[in-house]
């Protein structure tokens, strides 16, 4: 993700249950060219609404690149020199960070030497781990998260992680049977830029309905479900809203009211929100919980008070996790890095670098978090398993109604 990040319980689907009014002739404004990639496929990169280099692209071209972040191939620790790598999306760190130099101290530590293995976005290394099931291209994997999680499964071994206690309950209740271990976490929701609703005197949307409401016509963007994760998850999230039987409605009404559709968040919210760059016409986009918060860590001249704000009410929960690799040859070091991964010391560094929320209870949130940050306290969701039965379905579906 990534990238793109709190807590606490994973609801299960909410619908109203409510008929939905009259659907309107369907339209929809395209402002780039729309990637209809592969079911998934997404810009993972997307987790940090700033220029940093947590944000990746959208193109899920093989992109796989090895490094090792570990500065050796070997130890003197426990491990008897034995390097082991870990497979990661394509907005986890290279090189240069602290959480680079967390997986440098596990080396000093136990002498397991951690080559990083960039497999793509998450779409794109989770189809290459469920190709090479049993024949593994790495031994430990990260980023999994649950809008793949039932795909993947077949391409890990179940492991029950020693820190699984410290983790919250909420997230390890997805993965009952230790098939993989909870590392992080984040809400998708929409955001607003507060100065151009202050400035036209008009109240921010506070949910999915106020988005169909004339008085917000032509003022959201949102990303392509086909080739970006949060467009995917605000997919899901309509769908965990209105029911199965209501989503359509609510998308076609969306339509009618003007929603934009852009092929990522890159594209979303530098060129066609308002509340980042300042140069975009649009005041709402699909983006994150972590949005408001990287706006004041990054911005430049400083600044002491977000410029963007999130509708609760709005956000679906993404959970990431890690886990090893059915068929590695290291399989103990494979548990003890995936141990360290879900270790106080590692997911200490999670939030400032891939700008998600520890999944630990025990590790707070920098204080940037806690003070720019709105966490849902009811955040939508599907099961795991539900997705992975209905996601192709449900995107070919929405590719005819809003596309055409």
């Amino acid at each position: 993700m990534h990238p793109t990040p709190v807590p606490r319980s994973i609801g299960p689907r909410r619908s109203t249950g409510s008929s939905r009014r009259g659907v309107a002739p369907l339209a929809v404004t395209l402002t780039a060219s729309l990637v209809l990639a592969a079911a998934c496929g997404d810009d993972n990169p997307d987790i940090a609404p700033a220029t940093t280099t947590a944000t990746a692209s959208s193109d899920t071209t093989d992109t796989t690149d090895t490094t090792d972040t570990t500065g050796t191939t070997d130890g003197d620790g426990d491990g008897g020199g034995v390097t082991i790598t870990l497979v990661t999306y394509d907005s986890f760190p290279a090189e240069g960070t602290s959480l680079n130099d967390a997986l440098a101290e596990f080396t000093a530590e136990t002498g397991i030497g951690v080559e990083l293995l960039v497999a793509g976005d998450t779409g794109t290394m989770v189809s290459k781990a469920v190709l090479t099931a049993g024949n593994p291209e790495g031994d430990v994997m990260w980023g999994v998260d649950n809008t793949l999680l039932s795909r993947a499964l077949p391409a890990f071994e179940p492991y029950t992680s020693t820190e699984l206690g410290a983790i919250d309950p909420a997230l390890t209740e997805l993965v009952p049977n230790g098939e993989l271990t909870p590392v992080d976490f984040g809400d998708v929701c929409i955001n607003h830029d507060l100065e151009w609703f202050a400035a036209e005197g008009l109240e921010p949307p506070t949910t999915f309905d106020d988005l169909i409401d004339p008085a917000y016509r032509d003022l959201l963007v949102v990303q392509d479900p086909t080739s970006s994760s949060p467009g995917l998850a605000f997919l899901l999230a309509t769908i965990a809203e209105y029911g199965e039987a209501g989503w359509q409605e609510y998308w076609a009404e969306l339509v009618d009211n003007g929603v934009e559709v852009v092929d990522s968040w890159t594209t979303a919210y530098y060129e066609r929100f308002s509340g980042s760059s300042g140069e975009g016409p649009r005041p709402l986009v699909v983006s994150y919980a972590s949005s408001p918060p990287a706006e004041v860590i990054f911005a430049d001249p400083p600044r002491d008070d977000a410029p963007t704000g999130v509708m609760t009410a709005t956000c679906f929960r993404q959970v990431e996790f890690a886990g090893v690799l059915a068929g590695t040859d290291h399989p103990d070091e494979a548990r003890a890095l995936v141990d360290f991964l879900a270790s106080e010391r590692f997911q200490q560094e999670v939030a400032l670098n891939l700008f998600v929320w520890p999944a630990r209870t025990d590790v707070a949130p920098p204080p940037e978090f806690v003070e720019f940050a709105e966490l849902a306290e009811d955040p939508l969701s599907l099961p795991p398993a539900d997705i992975d039965a209905n996601r192709e379905a449900w995107l070919d579906e929405w590719t005819q109604l809003v596309l055409g």
